[in-house]
């Protein structure tokens, strides 16, 4: 009989239980998994934020992460069929996330949700510990959890579009992380976005639960279900899938009655239009016909038009075409392909209909655009 996966939590306290070690013990116990824990830093805080952190010594953190992961250990040498995984939250000392680092190397599941903003906009983590944590923790981690505010604190760029999300994944990606969930996208008006960057695919997910996804310890509760999954054996594409889904089951929706009623409305047309910015990401080279996309969505063209309508005001030509026009605009910018080079990369099937779409939706032609930038 499969044993129950072992998931141990280094983070933070958080005397609410709203988030922290206290908030991952009930989502690793909730989802079936055994909790180990590990606390890095003690905080004060109420529903105002927090007051003051005081961070635990090297010795006592690492004294904490050796004797956990020596009883999971234990049980695995019981039990061979218990897996294993790790989330990593905040950890504020620089020399910690070291030694930190040397003690978890081994394990396969790793996901990191570094904490290096509170959501309420605070910086949590300094520059030294934000340097080690890029050198030693981020190479090896399996799914890195991260809300576009770190991300610009990170990467030191402005996100502001889908684009944006999407370059900024491939970037941490190169960094070390083999997979990235990038939160907190709030580009569009009325609604939230999120990006799953895994084996060079992106996939978006939108939610209209602005209050829902933004309140306080969702994040750490996510990345923390996705370790859960990974431990359970699912690939990283379906441990996100099953954590959005409990998180949108137990936290999200589980507000208010007028909340359910916004999942229960707004659900499938968010899933349709995540569904078809994925297809767009993957197929925008070979595929400039909005009926390719509904019929591999297996609904009509003017169905996926009020889908987009009605979350972006845009019609699905128009989406498409900006994501195809940003990478026009991109590979303008950044690389020496000729303008008919830069066409046949795109899937034009001449260089005068890619010059014709480019004016119609930049205003300029491409080499005009190019001596501009």
């Amino acid at each position: 009989m499969l044993g129950k996966p072992s998931i141990l939590s280094i983070t933070g306290s958080d005397p609410k239980g709203g988030a922290g070690v206290q908030a991952d013990i009930k989502t690793i116990t909730a989802m079936g998994a055994d909790a180990y824990a590990v606390v890095t830093a003690v905080t004060a805080q109420d529903a105002e934020g927090i007051s003051s952190i005081y961070d635990l010594p090297e010795h006592m953190v690492m004294g904490q992460v050796r004797a956990a992961i020596k009883e999971m250990r234990a049980q695995s040498a019981v039990n061979e069929t218990v897996q294993k995984a790790v989330k990593v939250g905040m950890v504020r000392d620089a020399d910690t996330i070291v030694s930190l680092s040397k003690e978890i190397v081994a394990m396969r599941n790793i996901v990191s949700a570094p904490g290096i903003v509170s959501s309420g906009g605070s910086r949590l983590l300094p520059d030294e510990a934000v340097m080690m944590w890029e050198r030693y923790v981020l190479p090896m981690t399996k799914v890195l959890v991260v809300r576009c505010d770190e991300v610009e604190v990170l990467l030191k760029m402005r996100i502001s579009t889908n684009e944006d999300m999407e370059r900024a994944a491939q970037m941490l990606a190169g960094k070390g992380a083999e997979s990235v969930l990038i939160r907190g996208g709030n580009h569009v008006e009325g609604m939230l976005t999120a990006l799953l960057y895994d084996k060079g695919r992106a996939r978006f997910f939108t939610s209209h639960n602005m209050e829902g996804w933004k309140r306080h310890g969702i994040g750490g509760a996510m990345s923390t279900a996705i370790a859960v999954r990974l431990a359970m054996g699912d690939d990283v594409v379906k441990a996100v899938d099953k954590a959005h889904e409990y998180m949108h089951s137990q936290v999200v929706y589980a507000m208010t009655p007028s909340h359910t009623l916004v999942a229960e409305t707004a659900y499938r047309p968010v899933d349709l239009y995540n569904q078809f910015l994925s297809l767009v990401a993957d197929n925008y080279r070979a595929a400039h016909d909005v009926a390719f996309y509904a019929d591999r969505m297996a609904i009509t063209a003017r169905y996926l038009y009020n889908v987009t309508d009605r979350m972006v005001g845009k019609s699905p030509k128009t989406v498409l075409a900006e994501y195809i026009l940003h990478e026009a605009k991109k590979l303008l910018e950044t690389s020496r392909l000729s303008v008919q080079e830069i066409s046949d990369e795109l899937g034009f099937s001449s260089q005068v209909i890619f010059c014709r779409f480019f004016n119609n939706y930049a205003g300029c032609t491409p080499s005009s655009y190019r001596l501009k930038n």
